[in-house]
C-alpha cells in the first residue's frame, strides 16, 4: 500500500485546483486494505454554483472554437496524458477501486483512444440543407452544442466513463462540470490534468468532488443543460425526475443483469472462457458483467465442468499493484461484499449448490480489513432466488439449464434490466433470432464484450436512456436547429 495522497485541492473551478474553504474532506479508501489512501474536498453549494457559472461563462468561446482547434487540443491532451500521467493514473485507479494493475492500464489506454476518436469527429460535425417545396424557401439544419454538461461518474470505470462523456461533449463544443465518484475520484482528476496542461481554456472543464449531495446540487442547477450519468438505476431515476423539472437533456447508463445464453451447437470452450472473463473481470463489478448463465441441456454438464475447473483456479489479488496480472481483486466496499453474501446465502437456503467459492477468502495474503469475496459458481438455481432477480455486481455465476430457444429467451428477458446480453452459437439463424429477441441495448454473439468506440452503447428498460459512443454519443451533446429562409423568387 503506497503513501496517502496529501493534497485535498480536488475542486477545479475556472482553471484552478483548490480545496473547499470550510476544510471539509472525505477519505478515499483502498479496498484491498480497508484504509484511507487519499482524501478529497467536499464541494459546498457555493462551489457547485461557481463551477457551473465558470462552465457557463466559458461555453460561448469554446462553442465558437473551430473543430480543427478543438481536435488539436484534445489530441495534445492525450499525448501529454500518455507520456506523463498514464502510469500514475493506472496505479491510482488500482489503489482506489481495486482492479489489478493490468486492467487499470487497459482502461486508461482505452480512455485516451476514446478522446482521440472524438477529437477527429470534432471536424466532422455537419448539418444539412434542402430546398423548400412550398414557394421560394430554403431550409438549413444545423447542429450546435447543448451548453453546460454535468458529468457524474461511477467508481468502477472512473476514467473510461469520463472519456465517454467529455470526448464527444468537448468535440461538440460543450463545457463541463465533472463530479467523480467519491469512492474512486483520484484517477479521474489525473486525467483532467492532461487537458489543463494542453491549454484548454479556463472554465471549459471544472470538477466538484464529494458525495451524493454534490451530484444532486449539480443536477438541480438551472444553468446545466444536460446530465450524463453512469451509475445505479435508483440514482438514475432520481436524476431523471430532477432533470425533468427544467427539461434537461439526459444520458443515463444504469444497472444491468446480463444473461449469457449458450446453445448446444456452440464452441463450449470458447463460451466458458468468454463467460468466465465477463463474470469475474473487475470482480463482477461491471454493468455489463454476466449475471446469469443459461446453457442448453445437451452441453450443460460439459459447460459446468469446464467452468468450475477454471473458476477454481482464478487468482484474486490481495494487492493489485503487487499482482498486476491477477484475474480479479477486492470489491469496492463492505456493503458490496454483504450484498453478495446475502444473495449466495439466499440461494443456498432455497436449494442452490455452491460448486466453487461462496465465502470470503481468509488468512494470508488478504488483509482482514479488505473487501474480498471468492469467485463463486452456483447450480440448482431457481428464478425466484435473489441472485436471479437482482443485479449482483459481484463475482457470482449462477448456471441454469434450458431446453428450447424460446425458453432461453424468456429466461434471459425475465429482468427489469436490459443493458447487455451474450449468446454463443454456431448457427446463423439462431444468432439472428437471439439478436432480435433479447431485450437489451447490446447483444454480443460469440464475444463477451459489446463495446466498440464506433458503436452505440446504452440500455433498454430500467438500464437507462440514451446512448454513448459512436455517432449517437456525439449527437447526444448537440442540439438540432432548423432554419427556414424565404428569398425572392426572381431578381
Amino acid at each position: 500500500m503506497t503513501e496517502m495522497t496529501a493534497t485535498t485541492e480536488t475542486l477545479l473551478l475556472n482553471g484552478r485546483w483548490q480545496a473547499n474553504a470550510s476544510g471539509e474532506t472525505l477519505a478515499v479508501i483502498n479496498p484491498a486494505y480497508g484504509r484511507p489512501m487519499g482524501a478529497i474536498s467536499v464541494a459546498s453549494g457555493d462551489d457547485v454554483d461557481a463551477a457551473v457559472r465558470a462552465a457557463e461563462a466559458a461555453f460561448p468561446r469554446w462553442a465558437a472554437t473551430s473543430g480543427r482547434e478543438r481536435a488539436a487540443l484534445m489530441h495534445r491532451a492525450m499525448d501529454i496524458f500518455r507520456s506523463q500521467y498514464l502510469e500514475s493514473c493506472a496505479r491510482l485507479m488500482t489503489e482506489e477501486n481495486g482492479k489489478p494493475l493490468n486492467d487499470s492500464y487497459k482502461e486508461v489506454q482505452y480512455s485516451a483512444d476514446v478522446i482521440d476518436f472524438y477529437a477527429d469527429e470534432a471536424r466532422r460535425i455537419q448539418g444539412t440543407h434542402f430546398a423548400g417545396d412550398m414557394g421560394a424557401t430554403h431550409s438549413f439544419v444545423w447542429k450546435q452544442p447543448l451548453g453546460v454538461v454535468a458529468a457524474i461518474l461511477p467508481w468502477n470505470f472512473p476514467v473510461d466513463l469520463l472519456a465517454w462523456k467529455i470526448g464527444p461533449g468537448l468535440a461538440a463544443g460543450c463545457s463541463f462540470v465533472i463530479k467523480p465518484s467519491e469512492e474512486a475520484p483520484l484517477s479521474a482528476l489525473k486525467f483532467v490534468q492532461a487537458f489543463l496542461d494542453a491549454g484548454i481554456p479556463e472554465g471549459v472543464l471544472n470538477v466538484v468532488t464529494g458525495a451524493g449531495a454534490v451530484g444532486a446540487a449539480l443536477v438541480a442547477h438551472p444553468a446545466v443543460s444536460k446530465v450524463a450519468f453512469t451509475g445505479s438505476t435508483a440514482t438514475g431515476i432520481k436524476i431523471a425526475q430532477t432533470a425533468a423539472l427544467t427539461m434537461k437533456h439526459t444520458t443515463l447508463e444504469l444497472g444491468g443483469s446480463a444473461p449469457c445464453v449458450v446453445f448446444a451447437d456452440a464452441d463450449v470452450g470458447a463460451a466458458v472462457r468468454g463467460a468466465l472473463r465477463r463474470c469475474y473481470s473487475h470482480t463482477g463489478q461491471i454493468c455489463i458483467s454476466v449475471n446469469r448463465i443459461f446453457v442448453q441441456a445437451p452441453v450443460f454438464d460439459a459447460f459446468v465442468e469446464q467452468f468450475v475447473e477454471i473458476a477454481g483456479r482464478l487468482s484474486v489479488a490481495a494487492d493489485g499493484l503487487q499482482q498486476p496480472q491477477a484475474d480479479m481483486g477486492p470489491m469496492i466496499n463492505a456493503a458490496a461484499v454483504e450484498k453478495v453474501r446475502v444473495q449466495v446465502s439466499d440461494a443456498v437456503q432455497y436449494g442452490a449448490r455452491v460448486l466453487v467459492g461462496g465465502a470470503v477468502p481468509e488468512g494470508a495474503p488478504y488483509d482482514p480489513q479488505g473487501y474480498f469475496y471468492s469467485p463463486t459458481v452456483l447450480v440448482d438455481v431457481q428464478p425466484d432466488m435473489l441472485v436471479m432477480r437482482e443485479e449482483t455486481f459481484g463475482p457470482v455465476a449462477p448456471i441454469v439449464p434450458f431446453s428450447t430457444a424460446a425458453e432461453a429467451f424468456q429466461l434471459a428477458n425475465a429482468t427489469p434490466y436490459g443493458l447487455a446480453s451474450y449468446v454463443y452459437t454456431r448457427d446463423l439463424d439462431t444468432a439472428f433470432h437471439a439478436a432480435k429477441a433479447l431485450r437489451s441495448g447490446g447483444v454480443g454473439i460469440n464475444v463477451n464484450d459489446i463495446t466498440d468506440i464506433r458503436g452505440p452503447f446504452g440500455g433498454m428498460k430500467m438500464s437507462g436512456v440514451g446512448r454513448e459512443l459512436g455517432e449517437p454519443g456525439l449527437d447526444s451533446y448537440l442540439e438540432t436547429k432548423h432554419i427556414r429562409m424565404g428569398y425572392r423568387s426572381t431578381i
